[in-house]
């Protein structure tokens, strides 16, 4: 099927990982993003898992070994600030926009459509039409739906599938290694630290800096801390400052003040002293509601669903950059090895959707203790998830566990 055409709504992680690899296999690619503006400075930090790096390297995009700051396992912490467990698993930490950059790099600049949201999507036989909010059309034999949690793709081809709310939220920030005290920085900051608390979890990681430093001074530290935000709790929270309540997320300069004062208090109040700079010392406060989206099916015609728009993982998994790229893959070996477009969606669905649902089967698992207030991870036993095995079953990709039988 080389010289087909294809149209990829949404221009982030996943849409440029299946646009480049489907140019290399001949086709011509238009990606289509909503935002105006390049998405490098959005995300925070992520684990560049090995197969990422395969995936780097199958594209042809040389490795770099300044995209993160290594570990060298995963480190569990109770209430107190004591270490409880330790999982020896050399990991790389990274950045989110290390990921995106070279990959939006690698695609032509002409075929990348910034501020085009979708507004109509119609097929007549094997060709669709998408057509732009401000008039474009573009015509293509496959459409890929790779615009994040919220896919306008989705909701046309499968309406009946809504985001999840988990009854809870991670509130994230990244703060500069050179303002963390000499205390944090000797104790805390080069664990993978994973710091259990009442119906709580804090992770918190090295990360190369702004400008990608990995030398010591020049670092971040990034952390992410689940907490429970039943109901009403979370329509306050997504209420800024003006009373208009934004629909699954609030951009922080929007948040009500009120609200991050709270985190600074519930972190005195519930963690231990030695991890208050993390939440302390960060540039800014994320607010980031954690929900679940479990498809059924990721192909519709010659319409197929990748990334975050297929299916979204609570990140206690960690592989949802991961999952985009390895969806990509898929997807477009298929339809670069099968004589047809039917044969191909076929071919992707059968390969991709169980692992799509074990991946949120796998974060509801981990995440069920906060959901249900539970005090510790490991007061139902019917989840066996005591620290020692949660910071295992969490560091590294789901089909990873699935084959070890973990």
């Amino acid at each position: 099927m080389n010289g087909k055409r294809a149209v990829i709504i949404g221009g982030s992680v996943g849409g440029l990982f299946a646009g480049n690899f489907l140019i290399k296999h001949g086709w011509t690619v238009d990606i289509v993003e909503q935002a105006q503006a390049n998405l490098a400075s959005r995300g925070t930090g992520i684990a560049r898992h090995d197969e990422l790096e395969a995936i780097f390297k199958e594209l042809g995009i040389p490795p770099d070994d300044t995209v993160g700051v290594d570990v060298n396992g995963r480190t569990a912490f109770d209430r107190t600030g004591a270490i409880i467990s330790h999982f020896d698993l050399t990991q790389r930490l990274g950045a989110w926009n290390r990921v995106f950059q070279p990959l939006y790099d690698a695609f032509p600049k002409a075929r990348y459509h910034n501020g085009a949201r979708m507004e109509h999507l119609e097929t007549n036989g094997d060709i669709s039409t998408i057509t732009t909010t401000d008039g474009r059309k573009f015509e293509a034999d496959v459409v890929i739906g790779a615009d994040g949690f919220r896919s306008s793709v989705r909701k046309i081809v499968a309406p009946e599938i809504d985001p999840s709310y988990s009854g809870y939220v991670a509130w994230r920030g990244v703060s500069q290694e050179a303002n963390l005290s000499e205390e944090f920085r000797a104790n805390v900051f080069h664990h993978y630290a994973f710091l259990f608390m009442r119906s709580s979890l804090l992770i918190g990681y090295p990360m190369a800096g702004e400008d990608g430093s990995i030398e010591p001074g020049g670092r971040r530290y990034n952390y992410l801390w689940y907490y429970p935000a039943p109901g009403q709790q979370l329509t306050d929270i997504l209420t800024d400052t003006g009373g208009k309540v934004h629909d699954y997320g609030i951009p922080p300069p929007l948040m009500q003040p009120e609200h991050v004062e709270a985190v600074r208090a519930n972190a005195k109040r519930d963690m231990p002293a030695s991890f208050h700079d993390a939440i302390n010392m960060a540039d800014t406060t994320i607010v980031q509601p954690i929900y679940d989206v479990l498809s059924q099916r990721i192909t519709f015609g010659n319409v197929a669903l990748i990334g975050d728009a297929a299916f979204v993982a609570r990140p206690h998994v960690g592989v949802g950059v991961l999952k985009a790229g390895q969806d990509a893959v898929a997807l477009t070996k298929a339809l670069a090895e099968c004589e047809t477009v039917p044969a191909a969606m076929a071919r992707y669905e059968n390969e991709r959707l169980l692992a799509g649902q074990r991946s949120v089967w796998h974060g509801r698992d981990l995440g069920s203790f906060i959901e249900r207030g539970l005090d510790r991870p490991e007061d139902d036993p019917n989840y066996n998830l005591p620290p020692e095995r949660a910071i295992k079953i969490s560091g590294r990709p789901v089909e990873h566990m699935f084959e070890q039988g973990l």
